[in-house]
């Protein structure tokens, strides 16, 4: 699940505060902004048993020190994200913040930038939400450009001519929609319309019907895990199950947690995701089993986001004030990362330079 070059840089941003007073307690707090009410709270909650799940298996006890989680309810209202942001890094003195969805998670990047508190973004999909000059702040989930691109290339190979695109009206849809249709067109496609729906409270239904009348022979949607079970039924009510228009999408379309409610309708979809709970191995089996046992219903792709970004903060913590790799920064811009491979290198050629120049200083003599 944990991608290992991230950890050096979450270890780069846990490590810069070492000396701070986060760090200098004897328990470690880790601060989570979070959507547990509200339209979205299915995606928050996923994410706190996704970090509660890591805690639980790997205990609450890393580097020497204790961790203490703190969640915070946000509502996925993002002024609400600042808010809370603020009162964990001033109030509670976190050494890390985790944050979900793209509105709340670009109000805590500022935050972490100025306040250089150590930011894991644990659901966002949107590119833009990392800032690469904020050596504070790395991703354990994903982007939806990398899933949307993907599933238009697949649509052009296989018979998809006349797409319509139905997404949700917020920064991921913009993102999905945009990569998709570049891809799509780029491979001889046509866009017909792209589609917006309104995130809060949406009814699909009038959407829906637009989309059926401008006769596609490939519906492209986004919508965010959570809704994806109002999606379908809205999608079957309308007969577009039935109309011969192909469905795809990225895999928030067929989340884990709502697919065994979602009925026949969604047979015959394809979509391109990062995760799902019938991955045929071990590791896999192991998670859903104890998912499923602590929560009584089923993981889905955005619960990794929070186990994932609590392996990494681990993993981070284990290594603070040993360092094998260090940030290179040219005005004020991390740049590049140098391990300590690197500089021994480095330093050895140097010996053996000042050894071969002595040595022939001595034989010529």
């Amino acid at each position: 699940m944990l991608r290992r070059y991230v950890t050096t840089g979450i270890a780069l941003a846990v490590g810069a505060l070492a000396s701070t007073g986060a760090f200098a307690q004897e328990t470690t707090k880790i601060g989570l902004v979070l959507p547990l009410t509200g339209g979205l709270a299915a995606v928050g909650k996923q994410v706190q048993a996704g970090a509660k799940l890591y805690v639980d298996k790997n205990g609450a006890t890393v580097g020497g020190k204790k961790i203490e989680l703190i969640v915070k309810d946000d509502a996925g209202v993002p002024d609400n994200s600042k808010r809370l942001a603020q009162e964990l890094i001033v109030n509670d003195k976190v050494a890390v913040i985790g944050s979900a969805l793209t509105p709340s998670a670009m109000a805590v990047g500022p935050l972490s930038t100025q306040s250089k508190t150590a930011n894991v973004v644990m659901v966002s999909g949107t590119s833009g939400v990392i800032n690469p000059g904020n050596p504070y702040m790395v991703r354990t989930s994903f982007t939806l450009g990398q899933q949307s691109g993907i599933i238009a290339e697949w649509a052009a190979k296989n018979g998809a001519k006349k797409v319509v695109i139905v997404q949700s009206d917020w920064a991921p849809g913009a993102e999905a929609t945009a990569v998709f249709t570049e891809a799509f067109t780029r491979a001889g496609g046509q866009v017909v319309e792209a589609i917006k729906v309104p995130l809060a409270n949406p009814d699909f239904a009038p959407f829906l019907q637009r989309a059926r009348d401008l006769n596609p022979d490939t519906l492209f949607v986004f919508v965010p895990a959570g809704q994806a079970g109002t999606f379908a039924k809205q999608f079957a009510e309308r007969g577009l199950d039935k109309a011969g228009i192909k469905l795809i999408g990225p895999g928030d379309i067929v989340d884990d947690n709502d697919l065994p409610g979602m009925g026949d309708a969604m047979l015959g979809v394809v979509t391109a995701g990062i995760y799902s709970t019938l991955h045929n191995s071990q590791a896999n089996k192991e998670y859903v089993a104890a998912f499923e046992k602590a929560n009584n219903y089923r993981p889905n792709f955005i619960s990794l986001g929070g186990y994932d970004g609590m392996h990494l903060i681990y993993e981070a913590l284990k290594t603070t004030g040993k360092f094998r790799h260090l940030p290179v920064v040219e005005q004020d811009q991390v740049i590049g990362v140098i391990s300590i491979g690197d500089v021994v290198k480095h330093r050895v050629q140097e010996m053996e330079q000042e050894s071969a120049a002595l040595r022939d200083y001595i034989q010529s003599a």
